[in-house]
């Protein structure tokens, strides 16, 4: 049986872009039985005509390690 796993949003903060869509950085935690483990999770989206968002399929999460968003953070700006 497989265990469920609860996700909570800690953070999130987005920004809008172009025409009705948006990017979202937020820090969230995966809660189960086994434990519970903290992460960050960026999103791209898009707003209904009701103002609802969606998301997009394909967004990236990464370990909360400081070593790791350095490097993403640094790389980011490099490229």
């Amino acid at each position: 049986m497989e265990e469920k796993v609860k996700f909570e949003t800690v953070n999130a903060l987005r920004m809008d872009f172009g025409n009705n869509k948006f990017i979202e950085v937020a820090r969230r935690i995966a809660k189960g039985k086994s434990g519970s483990n903290e992460f960050l999770q960026i999103s791209r989206g898009f707003y209904l005509p009701d103002g609802q968002r969606r998301y997009k399929k394909g967004s990236i999460s990464i370990p909360d390690s400081a070593e790791i968003k350095k490097f993403i953070s640094e790389k980011i700006l490099e490229i």
